[in-house]
Parts: C-alpha cells; sequence; structure tokens
C-alpha cells in the first residue's frame, strides 16, 4: 500500500481517500449495538460509559441507508469536471457484519462505486468508465473483544494530552437517538476540528465530518439521513466491474517493507530545518523511497523521496494540476482545504512536499529542499 501511495497518481489517491473515509464510517459501525428509545435524545452519560456501551453490544444483521457525502477539498472552479467520489453527492450505503460494504453515490457530474469485500476493494467512476480495483493486505492477528471500561477511559485521558475531546452530547440523527463527540487537535495544521455522531440505539455511526480552520461547514462528511437495520443479499457487494470498463488494478506488489535494508538510489535531502519546522525523523519506504517529517502532529510537513518514474506529470480527472516552478524545476500543486500537496522532479528524483499547512508554507517547503 505505501508504494501504491507513492507511485498513484493525484487523481487515483484522493478518489482512494475519499473511499476510505466513506468505509471508515460504514464497516466500524457493523460491530455496534446499544439499547434505547428512537427518535428522542439519549440520557446523558461519560464519554467512556457511551463509547464502551456502543463497542460491547450485540452485531447488527446489516445496514441499508440513505447517505451524503460532502466533499469541499479542493476548488472546484479551479478543477471543473470531477467525479462525485472528489465533487460530493448523494447515494446509498450497505453494509454486513462479515466485512463487505458498499456505497452508490449519484451526481450530476456522474455516478461512482465503492465496493469492499474480505480485502478486495472496487472504487468504479462512471465519468470515464474507469474501475480501479485493488487487494488489501489481511489482518492475521487474534481477534479480541471490546476493551473494558477502564482502558476506554485511560485511552480517553491519554489522547487528551494532544486533542481537545469533548463529552458525548445527547442528540438526535437520522431519526434516531445519538450521541455526538467533537475532537480539536492542539498542534495547528489547517484541520480545525472531527465531529462523530452515532445511534445510541444500535452505536452504528451516523456522520463523520473533518472540518477546516475558517470554515463552520465540514470540508469533508459522510451523513445518514435514513437508515434501517437488517441482512443484506449477498449479491449487493457483487465486486465485478461494469462490462466494458477500464479496469486498473492497483494493488500494491507483495514483499515491500517500511524499512528496508538495501541503499536507496540516490541520496536523501534531508536538512534539519524546512520552513521554520525541525527534522523529526528519516525513514526508508520499500527499496526506493524515502519519508523525511517536520515538527510535530498536524503542524508538521513530510517530504516523500524517490527515484524518478516516467516523468508524466499528474492529472485530477483527467485534468492537469496547476503548475509551479520549484527552483526552476517544473512541478505540480494541489491545495486544498485541509492542506497541500506539491511534486516535483530534480537530479534524477521525485519529490513530493506536503502537509495540513497553507501553500505558501508548503511552497517555501519544497523551494527550500
Amino acid at each position: 500500500m505505501l508504494r501504491f501511495l507513492r507511485t498513484t497518481s493525484t487523481a487515483r489517491l484522493l478518489a482512494l481517500v475519499a473511499g476510505v473515509v466513506c468505509l471508515a464510517g460504514a464497516t466500524a459501525a457493523i460491530a455496534l449495538a446499544a439499547t434505547s428509545r428512537s427518535g428522542s435524545k439519549p440520557p446523558s452519560e461519560p464519554l467512556a460509559n457511551a463509547v464502551h456501551d456502543a463497542l460491547s453490544a450485540p452485531t447488527v444483521p446489516g445496514i441499508t441507508a440513505r447517505v451524503r457525502f460532502t466533499n469541499h477539498l479542493i476548488d472546484s472552479a479551479a478543477i471543473p469536471g470531477v467525479g462525485p467520489l472528489l465533487s460530493g453527492a448523494t447515494g446509498r450505503l450497505w453494509a454486513s457484519p462479515n466485512g463487505r460494504f458498499r456505497l452508490e453515490l449519484q451526481s450530476t457530474s456522474g455516478d461512482a462505486q465503492v465496493v469492499f469485500d474480505k480485502g478486495r476493494v472496487l472504487v468504479y467512476d462512471a465519468s470515464s468508465n474507469t474501475a480501479y480495483r485493488a487487494q488489501l493486505p489481511q489482518h492475521s492477528g487474534k481477534e479480541h473483544g471490546p476493551p473494558s471500561l477502564k482502558q476506554i477511559s485511560e485511552a480517553i485521558g491519554r489522547a487528551r494530552r494532544y486533542w481537545g475531546i469533548s463529552g458525548a452530547i445527547p442528540t438526535t440523527a437520522a431519526g434516531q437517538s445519538a450521541y455526538e463527540v467533537r475532537v480539536t487537535p492542539r498542534n495547528g495544521g489547517q484541520a480545525s476540528g472531527l465531529r462523530l455522531v452515532w445511534d445510541a440505539t444500535h452505536g452504528v455511526p451516523l456522520k463523520v465530518a473533518i472540518y477546516a480552520r475558517g470554515n463552520a461547514s465540514p470540508v469533508l462528511a459522510l451523513t445518514v439521513d435514513k437508515i434501517s437495520y437488517g441482512s443484506v443479499p449477498a449479491s449487493v457487494f457483487n465486486l465485478s466491474p461494469p462490462k466494458g470498463a477500464h479496469v486498473v488494478d492497483v494493488t500494491s506488489p507483495r514483499g515491500g517493507h517500511e524499512n528496508g535494508n538495501t541503499a536507496l538510489p540516490f541520496k536523501v535531502n534531508a536538512p534539519a530545518q524546512l520552513a521554520g519546522k525541525t527534522r523529526q525523523d528519516v525513514k526508508q519506504i520499500g527499496s526506493d523511497a524515502a519519508l523525511v517529517t517536520y515538527g510535530k502532529g498536524l503542524d508538521g510537513l513530510a517530504v516523500i523521496e524517490r527515484k524518478a518514474g516516467n516523468g508524466q506529470s499528474p492529472t485530477l480527472g483527467g485534468h492537469s494540476l496547476p503548475s509551479v516552478s520549484i527552483n526552476g524545476s517544473a512541478g505540480q500543486e494541489l491545495p486544498t482545504a485541509l492542506g497541500t500537496v506539491v511534486r516535483f522532479t530534480r537530479d534524477g528524483v521525485d519529490y513530493t512536499v506536503l502537509g495540513s499547512q497553507p501553500t505558501d508554507t508548503v511552497l517555501a517547503a519544497a523551494r527550500a529542499l
């Protein structure tokens, strides 16, 4: 997977990120359930108790839901014509307790599907008639039961050293009794917070939203408008791409390791300071790349360096990204509401500089390499 993230085009990467946001919100839901009266606010209780009740409840047989996916990461006026995974849409969602998931989105810019079945993933973009498929690494560890109330309380206490975390806020969502928790980072960055709302009756997440600084509306969100619980036919999770679709396999080659023992085919460029931030770590990724990090938390920067590839410029939905000059080298930049990515090639090395920072900060970091 790390190799895929380093070598894939920006369009595939952002589409996968959007798919993962959707997947996380639904797949985590399947193992949860609780008891309370639907449609009204549940009683107040400590966050640790509300989380424990949800995590230790019986499994629901399945989920069928109407959803809204919000994506305001990218200015659509700057890069028009992107599909629903990158512009937002409404649609339907299904999930089952055996790890299967399906999301269908419909919008004026086209339709999209994300299907997950036991480690296999299919992302289909109707506007380009292209299906991206991958086999994710399988978890082979022993399954454990839910954590105890004490373990949850201790974990929340540790997390509050680095994050502002609210209590469990009683509310309603999608016609269900619900709890909401609000999380805010303590270490800067462009992200201002995250909100998670879950069904107090069944423990199922009903909204996952990420916010950017200076914006009261979420830049990324998956919201359930209507939900029902019951078994879902296995045929719903069919992974076959539509007939005639162009299929691209983005499965990461097996055998890679995060910390390779072979020498890299280039010298890693890792100054002690970058854009006013102190270098934290230098890691080899596989056999052909390195990751250099600067600063702390969301206030940091990351630099990925790897041997130059085929020289093709990344695109987004078939549109070229805004070009930028990095000390005379041609590059591309992708500013988003949550941060910026800059890519350029120099002396046979591909550089990707990214962070939850304003564009000027990331550009300054790239030009200081």
